[in-house]
Order: structure tokens, then C-alpha cells, then sequence
């Protein structure tokens, strides 16, 4: 169970959601995509082509090609005894085969996307059908979802407990923006809802039909709108993984000369650990995305080598001050009070 926080404006979670089901699409899985804001046939239809294995790697050495050529005009202005230090590399600069690699300026083709099996539930749909009703001491929206998800998984094949005589397969579970209004959810309105319980219900008896199906899932949560940190305590604990996308856009970083590569920082807050009760707190601090023209790539975050010389001392202040922010595993990491000590 990966547990995505959305970024503010909801624009790179939501394409990390798309490059998850993708992926899926393309190892010839089973789809489940649940949706209460977007409907899921538009979102299938949105997902990001495939590169194919001889163009991949010309895309990624043009990609390559581009850093070096950033890396010799930073070099023009490092002082010569910095030039022979070990550099990071923060660049797929050779290609190695890992996973599959997709072009987000170009969309999916219908006929790839019909190879597999897709299961959609789109949660305006299924309220139009019944009444509200509230079963398993959890709001009605919440209840639908966790029954399509039960009957999924029965007739098509995944319960692991259940020996099945076709084909095994994956099934990969993708739900969109859960917790929020939309879903009749108040946990985004007011510190203390009304309904606290219902998310933590939900995920519980989730996680329960994962450990027991051969199935994955990916739910990207607004956690930027949950106030109460109870709740979001609750929900950490009951995932496997939890990562959160912060986006620069709207914020100071987005003009802040220590992050002009980038365009926001990916926050792994907790990474699962086989055959224990508690997960990992992920050492790893310093991780950044940016959205290249055809690429979504999350890289090392490593300091500038030189600021502009129009920049202030003041502003190098500022900037020292944000660099201790960052994790020791920084390539370069700020320690002085008045100046960026490289």
C-alpha cells in the first residue's frame, strides 16, 4: 500500500498516479482505478507512452548529453581545486534497464491500453444507483469502493487464499485524491470532523484484502488540507509506504537560486520492512523531481556549484539558512552563517 501526499496544486502527484497505472498497463497487469474527482476512462486515456526500448535510450543519452553540458559551463566557474573532487552523479548518464521509461508529451494508445483488463468505479456513478447509507461504520462512498474492490479481486482471480486454476496476474489498484470532500469525507474541512474514523476504516480493512490478494495500490491523499495531525499519524501507520510531493510552485523556493533545477522535493517518510510490525524512517532526505520536456525524473538534490555574482550577501544568507534544511547527504551541504561554505 504506497501512500502518496499530494502536492498542492495536485499537478505531479497525479502524473506520479498516471506513470504507476502505466506501468502496469505495460507488464500486461490487471487495472482497478477508482476516482471521485476525475472520471477514470479520462484518466486512462491521459496515461504517458511507453518509450520503446531502442528510442529509451537515445532519450536518455540526449538527457545525458544536456547535464554534461551543464556540468562543463558550471565547471568554467568552479575554482580549480574543487575540479578534481568525486562529483554526484544525479543523471541516468548510462542507460541500465530499470522498469520502463515513459514520454509524458505523448499519450498511450488506445490499442496498448485495451491489452489489459481495466475495472473503473467511478464514485458519482455508483451514488446515483443507491441511497446513502452508512455500513461498516464508514461513510457510503468509502463501503462501495471496498465492495468493488472485495468483488474484484473474488471473480477475477486474485485471492491468494483461494487456489485458482487460470493464469496468475497482478492486480494494480490505483485510487485518486481519497479523503477528500469530494468522497464525503470531512477530515479536509475542520480540525475536529465529525467523522474521523472513516479513512483509518477504510485503509484497514484495504490493507487487509492486499495482504491476502496478489495486488498493489497507490493512493494519493490531500494531506495538505488535513489539519488534524491525528489523523494523519493513523493513516501513516496503516500504510506500507508514505511519500510526499512538495511542489515549489506558489512558494519562495520557486524563485530561490538553490533550487532553479528543480521543481519540487520528494519527502520519503516511511518505506516498508519485510516480517516486522514497524516500517523503516527513510535516511534519505535530500531527493528532488523536476519535469523535464519528455521526462519525470527524481534525482539526488545537490547544491549549486556557484551562485550569480548578482546575488547579495543578504540573499547568500537566506539561501545558507535554507541549505540547512537539507540532509548531510547533500553533495555540498551550506554550514556558515554568513556565506554558502563549498
Amino acid at each position: 500500500l504506497v501512500f502518496t501526499e499530494e502536492d498542492k496544486y495536485d499537478l505531479y502527484s497525479n502524473l506520479l498516479f498516471k506513470y504507476f497505472l502505466a506501468e502496469g498497463i505495460v507488464c500486461g497487469h490487471e487495472l482497478f482505478v477508482a476516482s471521485a474527482k476525475e472520471h477514470p476512462d479520462n484518466i486512462l486515456k491521459e496515461l504517458p507512452a511507453p518509450l520503446l526500448d531502442d528510442t529509451c535510450g537515445k532519450e536518455l543519452g540526449d538527457e545525458a548529453a544536456a547535464a554534461k553540458s551543464e556540468d562543463f559551463q558550471d565547471s568554467m566557474k568552479i575554482a580549480w581545486r574543487y575540479q578534481n573532487l568525486p562529483k554526484m552523479e544525479t543523471s541516468p548518464t548510462t542507460y541500465t534497464k530499470f522498469g520502463h521509461y515513459y514520454n509524458v508529451s505523448k499519450k498511450m494508445s488506445p490499442e496498448l491500453c485495451q491489452s489489459v483488463k481495466c475495472h473503473s468505479f467511478y464514485l458519482h456513478d455508483e451514488l446515483s444507483f443507491e441511497a446513502k447509507m452508512k455500513t461498516w461504520n464508514m461513510n457510503s462512498g468509502y463501503a462501495k469502493l471496498l465492495r468493488s474492490i472485495q468483488r474484484i479481486i473474488s471473480q477475477e482471480g486474485f485471492d491468494g487464499s483461494d487456489p485458482q486454476r487460470k493464469q496468475r496476474n497482478v492486480l494494480r489498484i490505483g485510487i485518486q485524491s481519497l479523503g477528500s470532500v469530494l468522497w464525503g469525507d470531512d477530515i479536509c474541512c475542520s480540525d475536529t470532523p465529525e467523522d474521523a474514523h472513516s479513512l483509518t476504516k477504510f485503509l484497514y480493512v484495504l490493507r487487509g484484502l492486499l495482504r491476502k490478494s496478489l495486488s498493489a495500490c497507490i493512493i494519493t491523499v490531500p494531506a495538505h488540507l488535513i489539519q488534524n495531525k491525528a489523523i494523519m499519524e493513523r493513516v501513516t501507520n496503516l500504510s506500507d509506504m508514505v511519500v510526499g510531493l512538495e511542489s515549489f510552485i506558489g512558494s519562495e523556493r520557486e524563485t530561490n537560486p538553490l533550487y532553479k533545477d528543480y521543481h519540487g522535493l520528494v519527502h520519503v517518510h516511511q518505506i516498508p520492512r519485510l516480517n516486522s510490525l514497524i516500517c523503516d524512517v527513510s535516511d534519505t532526505k535530500d531527493l528532488a523531481f523536476r519535469l523535464k520536456r519528455k521526462l519525470f525524473t527524481i534525482e539526488r538534490l545537490h547544491l549549486p556549484p556557484d551562485l550569480s555574482d548578482t546575488v547579495s550577501r543578504a540573499s547568500k544568507q537566506d539561501l545558507a539558512g535554507s541549505a540547512k534544511l537539507l540532509s548531510s547527504g547533500c553533495g555540498a551541504m551550506a554550514i556558515g552563517k554568513k556565506h554558502l561554505d563549498f
